[in-house]
């Protein structure tokens, strides 16, 4: 398991609990190498889709594997009431998209396949080899986070607003719907009032939504708004959505 350079808290899975790291496990490496730890030393530690809590190095072996023990009692952060939706990118810009989003506290991660996208995007095998899981788990490390993001793919915008998957989360609250679109836009998120809704927000290809995409997230009810007249890396315009979100949803009561 390959963890970000910077390592805020140190994740275990449930079924890695009760067994020996192996000294190249990057979580060995990171307690003896750059924290220094010692047998009986404790550091931050949570597991993953549970708790938070403390993590103890229990025993260091004579080949260097560790055993440690977790005591995962607290809560994770609050995620954001926020779920993206994202077209296709670079496997290199969605390893980034999902680190990003992980680390902001997004809890719902949709990609779908878009007009205008590069269509040898879809065959990443990013979603297949466990590479999309490791980053939204580095992600979570540096936010201090134990819950990654649930990952959905649609082939197509039609199959993800047919499918609404945002109405089957339990909420009561209508989410405001948005489509990020610097092309035909409706108005500017800068200048979106602050809401209590959750939001469902949706971002392009590099080379934007195609007309007939517009035309379809009207019908469905989305507002198009932009974020300036520049057209955005898709992992700039993830980030600075989510960013402004951050500001524009308030808390819920």
């Amino acid at each position: 398991m390959l963890y970000y350079n910077i390592v805020n808290i140190v994740l275990f899975e449930e079924h890695e609990l009760g067994q020996f790291l192996s000294r190249r496990d990057e979580r060995t490496i990171h307690l003896l190498k750059v924290l220094h730890k010692k047998a009986g030393d404790a550091f931050e530690a949570g597991i993953i889709g549970g708790l938070c809590g403390i993590g103890r190095i229990e025993k260091i072996n004579f080949d260097g594997s560790v055993f440690v023990s977790v005591q995962a009692d607290q809560q994770p952060p609050p995620k954001m009431r926020l779920r993206m939706a994202v077209a296709f990118a670079r496997p290199i810009q969605l390893r980034r998209i999902f680190r990003d989003l992980s680390s902001m506290g997004v809890p719902d991660i949709d990609l779908i396949g878009s007009e205008l996208g590069e269509k040898s995007y879809r065959d990443t095998k990013l979603l297949n080899d466990g590479g999309a899981r490791q980053a939204l788990i580095e992600g979570a490390v540096q936010a201090r986070d134990t819950q990654i993001p649930a990952l959905n793919v649609y082939e197509n915008l039609e199959s993800w607003l047919n499918e609404r998957p945002w109405e089957k989360t339990g909420s009561h609250r209508v989410p405001l719907l948005i489509a990020m679109d610097n092309v035909r836009a409706e108005g500017s998120f800068f200048h979106l009032s602050t809401t209590s809704r959750p939001a469902v927000i949706a971002i392009g290809p590099e080379r934007g939504w195609s007309d007939r995409e517009r035309d379809i997230f009207e019908k469905a009810g989305f507002l198009r708004l932009s974020m300036g007249s520049r057209p955005l890396r898709t992992e700039t315009a993830c980030a600075a959505a989510a960013a402004l979100a951050m500001e524009k949803i308030e808390e819920a009561l």
